[in-house]
Formats: structure tokens, C-alpha cells, sequence
């Protein structure tokens, strides 16, 4: 992929991943709790994880919230002709730079389950 096209991509993914957030903010009260007590959070590849044990209420949005990102992706990475899981890794890492507030959980592609504080997420070298 060439630094324009690079580029490119993490524009539209950053208009995208404000849209992405609005979709977790619509969610109930049940997964936002969920989400500022760090049971749940985002994760590196654009979808969001659960990071300590939840009932299956919380579960079940999670999945819910996944299946309409994965069709936002699916959608945008066909219209800019990159891979589904390219696009949904750029909005992971928007994701992570711009929407994970301290106190909330987030995955790293190590696999360990992480709360962020006050300083910024040391990133994974695909996020650039």
C-alpha cells in the first residue's frame, strides 16, 4: 500500500470511527456501565471485546455492536477496495488514539487486557 493510499484510508477512517463510536454511544445503559467500569472494551482489530466476565445481557450487546461494525467495514472497505480486516484495523487503531478514555479496558494485538490512565495507548506498530 503507498503513503497516499495509507493516508487516504486513515482519513475516511477517522470520519468513520466518530460514526463507529456514535454506534456504541446509541447502546443501552447496561453496556455503557460496561464499558466506563472496563468490563468491556475496544480492541486493536476495530470490534469491541470483554475483558472481565459479564452476564449475557452485556454479552449479547457486545456481539450486537460487532455485527454493525463489521457491516459499517464491510461496506467502507469495499467502497475504498482495501481488505475488511485492513479497514477495520485502521478504525481500531482511531478507535484507540481517539475515543478510549482513562478507566476503560483495551486489547492490544499481545492479547492482554489493558486499563488506560491518563497517558496516551502505546499503539501497535500497524497504527503508525
Amino acid at each position: 500500500m503507498t503513503r497516499k493510499t495509507k493516508l487516504s484510508l486513515i482519513g475516511a477512517a477517522a470520519a468513520l470511527a466518530l460514526g463507529v463510536a456514535g454506534i456504541a454511544m446509541a447502546q443501552d445503559a447496561a453496556l455503557s456501565a460496561a464499558i466506563a467500569s472496563g468490563q468491556v472494551g475496544e480492541q486493536a482489530d476495530g470490534y469491541m471485546g470483554i475483558a472481565k466476565p459479564v452476564g449475557g445481557d452485556i454479552r449479547s450487546a457486545v456481539e450486537a455492536l460487532n455485527i454493525k461494525r463489521r457491516a459499517a467495514y464491510t461496506d467502507q472497505a469495499a467502497k475504498h477496495g482495501v481488505a475488511l480486516r485492513e479497514w477495520a484495523a485502521t478504525i481500531g487503531c482511531q478507535t484507540l488514539r481517539n475515543r478510549v478514555k482513562p478507566g476503560q479496558a483495551y486489547l492490544l494485538p499481545d492479547g492482554v487486557w489493558r486499563v488506560k490512565d491518563a497517558s496516551p495507548i502505546a499503539l501497535p506498530g500497524n497504527c503508525g
